[in-house]
Parts: structure tokens; C-alpha cells; sequence
């Protein structure tokens, strides 16, 4: 691997060493402990001299529903293994598709948290110019919907952090090299162009069954799509041939700002549910081309599903973000039985049949350059302010330096809070926000979190530009009505509707002193009507209104009445 021509970049690497500790279950092929097995790999070849290591914190409620609804990011911490059958019967309207390849294991959520508090965190330190390569391979889940599991994805990291990069960045290229169809990015930015999604994948009676050639975007999006649907047994050089002239002419049109890169492994040779043949070394050329653009990269992982592989090739292109050429010789590591009997970082090519012939490659080509010549050249955006980050140390206090204490000693020392009972809130958030006097949702509790609000939109670009992010306050107005819009994902026959909000909602409202708020003093609620057009593009249906307005139940109901129950400054308004 020649990476001597390369100006060194500063990488960023994102682990958490709980993401490892989950499991799907018996026999299901997606394994957590992948990544485990990566780290293992990476501080063992010393690669952590060669870059920063952060532990990110797991991602929030509030973060999630960015793009993600509300009863879906709720019904992800309610599921359990016990409880998945119950919640799915008294659910038919509202289909997340858990239970069977996406199961209901234990710590589901809080897996899902992490994988999207990495690729955030990822995200933020890019945006701030921290570094120049931004590592999580706890992320890359690109098949998850806005209100769906799919494809063992239940939280779609990838969106997520590409609305981060969109605070910043003008134009962000999603490139993903998966064996599957990066199926839910693409549909999350299918009618936009400030963001073009690129995939190489398996097409023809494969999951997800999506990625044709003639998907090419709607919209403002029309042409800022790029599928290039492959056959079996493709090999490196094949690869090669038909990777470098596609990305080039790419970044030549799109000129983005920043890349994402799902670097999915279930492309190598061999692995168990992939039909490719690229080799170790063939899946990370394109990560090595990729690098020679000298732009701002976020590195995901994504699918892979022999994990022996998987570990090996996500090591090797670790390697190559920061520059260094690794030993075949694999070091001795906590796994070290796992990559036997030749324990050499190498994934070979096998013997398998290329089913891609060179006249139905080079037309798949040429189709897509005609697209990319019919697209506007580099599109700009309008001017805006940059909306703060959510900052995840503004509720604690500061420790002196002294007695500062690691991650490791707190860690054990937090409860969750649904262990706490009202009467433990000593003004911190410690208090248990679950409703139980509610008893019309089948017996489970309602969650009033004050950190949490109600989407006014279901789009996802208004909803990240919409947000105070004020710890305890909620929307402000927003200047996202220059933003095209993002994200279409259909719940029902009609392809506009997008409408997933709970019909038992409620409004927390909370003080910014600490003390006693009126319904007064509420500022810049929102108001569900027919009568006002939406913000943002067709799929929105609500609209922001004045201070001066009165609260109303976002349920639709015209009464709305106080709850007489005052906790440490905030009052509840549920409307009946």
C-alpha cells in the first residue's frame, strides 16, 4: 500500500466498550462483538499513536428524533424480549417490524443510542475542524427507516450524522460500498442536493430489493442518486474499473464538502450473507482513493458478517486513514485464536464466478455520466446561522480538577432513572418522568421527559434547524425555509403521508431559573391546524405560531387542562 504521497491527516477514532457487550441472539448472523474484535486489533498494531481516541457519549431522545419519530424512538425503549409480542399485538397501525430480523434483545436501545451518539459525536468534531478523518465502526446502519427496523438497523446513524454535517456543510456526499443497498440513506435524501447518495451493491432478487439504476432522486433531488447495481462474484479489478472513473467524475460535478463514507464489510470474499469477491486489499483501495480527494471524511462501518473479516478489513483500513502500512503478521491480541491458522492480516480472493460482464458494466457506466452531466454544477446553498450543538455537559457540574473522576468510576454509579421514584428528584433530573396515571396506552407508561419535546415537523432538516437547544427550553423559529427538503418515507398507501404523530401526546413545558412556570410565560409553542399552510415542503403539517399564542393539545382536542402536579419548576399541560 504506497501512502508516501499522502499529506498525513489528523484522524479522530470513536470507540465505546459497551458496544460490544450486545447480542442478537442465537444464530442470527449480525454479531456487536465485530467491533470489540476492530479495537482489539487497532490498539494492538499501535495505531493509537497515530490518532485521537474518544469515547462518545450515546446518543439522546431529543438527537434521535432528528430524523426518526417519536413513537418509534419510544416503542425502541419500551421493547423487550418478553414484552416484544404484547407491544407489536396493541400496535397495528403502527408497524416497526421487530421481532424476527430485527429481534427485540436485551439493551436494544441503548446499543442503538451508542451506534448514533458515535457517528454524532464523529460529526461534531469534523464540523468544529478537530480533525480531518472521523472514525466510528460501531455505526454505518443504513438500512433503518424513519419508523422501521430494517436489515438489523434500528437507528440510522448514517442520517443522523449527515444532518449534523449539514449545519456546516453545503453539499455532503454519502458513498457506500456495502454488498446491500444503502436503501434508508438514499431515502432520507431523496429529494434534496445537499446530499448525493452513491452505492455500489448487489441488485436482483437481494435485499433490500431497492437501488435500480433509474433511481435517481425526485425532485430537488432528481440526479442526486447514484446506484450502480452489480452481480454476483465481482472482483477487484473489475471493481477498480468501474469505482475510480465513477467517483472521479462525481467529485468533479458534485464538489462536496465532506464525505461519508459505509465502508460495509460484507462486500469481502466469503462472508456469509455477501455474494461479492473483493478482497481485503480490494475493498480498501477504495477507501485509500477516496483519501487522495483531501476532503473532510467521516469512516462508518456497516454490514459484515464474518466477523474474523470483518475485523481484519476495518484494521487494515483504519491503517490506511492514518497513513501507516501494517504487517501481515496479525500481533497477539485478546482474539488472537479467532484468526487462525495463518493469523495474517489478509482476506484473499477466492475462486468464485464474476457474473459482471465488461458491456453491461461499461452501460451502467456511461447512463450514469449522462446523469451526472445533466445535474447543476456544484449547487450552492443560501446563508444561515449555524444552530448550537446539543451540548452533553451543560446539566453537570463541574468537578475540580483535583478530584476528577474517570468514566469507568461513574459509570457504575448511575441508575437508571426509571429505578427512581418522584419523591428522589432533588432538582438535578433525577426524577422518574414515566406517567403511569395514563393507563389508556395497554398498560405501558407514557414518558414526560422535560428534555424531550413534540415534533412540530416530521422533516428531518427542520427539525435539526428548528431546535433551541437550550437544555430546558423547546422550538424556536427557524430559518429552514431556504433548506430544501429532506426525507420521504411513506406509513401508508398515499405517498405524501407522513404523518407519525402519537395520538396521546403531551407538552412539557420547563423553567430556564428553576422556577414555577405559568401557562403565560410559555413562549413559541406550536399549534396543529388545517388552516396554515406547512413550513416546509408537503409532508409538514405544522406550523409555528407567535409567543403570544395559548397552548394547544397537539392532539387535536380544543380542551386542555393544567395539571395541578408542580414538579421543581415544570408544569405539564396534557391535553384530554
Amino acid at each position: 500500500m504506497a501512502t508516501g504521497t499522502f499529506q498525513r491527516k489528523e484522524v479522530s477514532y470513536f470507540y465505546h466498550e459497551e458496544m460490544g457487550n450486545y447480542h442478537y441472539g442465537p444464530q442470527h448472523p449480525m454479531k456487536p462483538h465485530r467491533i470489540r474484535m476492530t479495537h482489539n486489533l487497532v490498539m494492538n498494531y499501535g495505531l493509537y499513536n497515530k490518532m485521537s481516541i474518544h469515547r462518545p457519549e450515546a446518543g439522546t431522545f431529543l438527537e434521535m428524533t432528528r430524523f426518526h419519530s417519536d413513537e418509534y424512538i419510544d416503542f425502541l425503549q419500551r421493547v423487550t424480549p418478553e414484552n416484544v409480542e404484547e407491544m407489536n399485538r396493541y400496535q397495528p397501525k403502527c408497524k416497526f417490524n421487530v421481532g424476527e430480523d430485527c429481534p427485540a434483545f436485551d439493551g436494544l436501545y441503548d446499543f442503538s443510542a451508542l451506534a448514533a451518539g458515535g457517528t454524532l459525536a464523529a460529526a461534531r468534531h469534523l464540523n468544529a475542524g478537530k480533525t480531518d478523518i472521523a472514525i466510528n465502526w460501531g455505526g454505518g446502519l443504513h438500512h433503518a427507516k424513519k419508523s422501521e427496523a430494517a436489515g438489523f438497523c434500528y437507528v440510522n446513524d448514517i442520517v443522523l450524522g449527515i444532518l449534523e454535517l449539514l449545519k456546516v456543510h453545503q453539499r455532503v456526499l454519502y458513498l457506500d460500498i456495502d454488498v446491500h443497498h444503502g436503501d434508508g440513506v438514499e431515502e432520507a435524501f431523496f429529494s434534496t442536493d445537499r446530499v448525493m447518495t452513491v452505492s455500489f451493491h448487489k441488485y436482483g432478487e437481494f435485499f433490500p430489493g431497492t437501488g435500480d439504476i433509474n433511481d435517481v432522486g425526485a425532485g430537488k433531488g432528481k440526479l442526486y442518486a447514484v446506484n450502480f447495481p452489480l452481480k454476483d462474484g465481482i472482483d477487484d479489478e473489475t471493481y477498480k474499473t468501474i469505482f475510480q472513473p465513477v467517483m472521479r467524475h462525481v467529485m468533479a460535478w458534485y464538489k462536496p464538502d465532506v464525505l461519508v463514507l459505509q465502508c460495509g464489510a460484507d462486500s469481502l470474499a466469503g462472508d456469509r450473507l455477501g455474494c461479492f469477491n473483493l478482497s481485503m486489499r480490494g475493498h480498501a483501495a477504495c477507501v485509500e482513493f477516496m483519501r487522495r480527494f483531501q476532503i473532510p471524511t467521516l469512516m462508518l462501518g456497516g454490514g459484515g458478517y464474518t466477523i474474523k473479516n470483518v475485523s481484519r478489513a476495518w484494521c487494515y483500513e483504519t491503517g490506511v486513514a492514518v497513513g501507516e502500512d501494517l504487517d501481515e503478521e496479525i500481533p497477539y491480541n485478546d482474539f488472537y485464536q479467532y484468526f487462525g491458522p495463518d493469523y495474517r492480516l489478509d482476506v484473499p480472493n477466492n475462486n468464485m464466478e464474476n457474473r459482471n460482464s465488461r458491456d453491461s458494466l461499461e452501460k451502467t457506466q456511461q447512463r450514469i455520466f449522462e446523469n451526472l452531466r445533466g445535474m447543476p454544477h456544484a449547487p450552492s446553498v443560501q446563508m444561515h446561522d449555524v444552530p448550537r450543538d446539543l451540548d452533553h455537559d451543560e446539566f453537570e457540574t463541574e468537578q475540580p480538577p483535583d478530584r476528577r473522576n474517570t468514566m469507568s468510576m461513574l459509570d457504575p454509579r448511575r441508575s437508571h432513572r426509571g429505578e427512581l421514584s418522584d419523591s428522589d428528584d432533588e432538582g438535578d433530573g433525577r426524577k422518574d418522568y414515566h406517567d403511569f396515571s395514563d393507563r389508556r396506552n395497554n398498560g405501558y407508561p407514557r414518558i414526560l421527559d422535560p428534555v424531550r419535546r413534540n415534533s412540530f415537523s416530521n422533516d428531518p432538516v427542520s427539525r435539526l434547524f428548528a431546535i433551541d437547544h437550550h437544555p430546558r427550553m423547546a422550538f424556536a423559529p427557524s430559518y429552514v425555509d431556504s433548506l430544501p427538503h429532506l426525507g420521504v418515507h411513506t406509513n401508508g398507501n398515499d405517498p405524501m403521508d407522513t404523518d407519525t404523530t402519537p395520538q396521546n401526546s403531551s407538552i412539557a413545558a420547563s423553567s430556564r431559573e428553576g422556577s414555577p412556570l405559568s401557562e403565560d410565560s410559555i413562549p413559541q409553542y406550536a399549534r396543529r391546524t388545517a388552516d396554515v399552510p406547512p413550513r416546509i415542503g408537503p409532508l409538514s403539517r405544522y406550523a409555528m405560531v407567535g409567543a403570544d399564542a395559548d397552548v394547544e393539545s397537539v392532539s387535536g382536542d380544543d380542551d386542555v387542562e393544567e395539571d395541578p402536579r408542580e414538579q421543581n419548576g415544570s408544569i405539564y399541560f396534557q391535553g384530554r
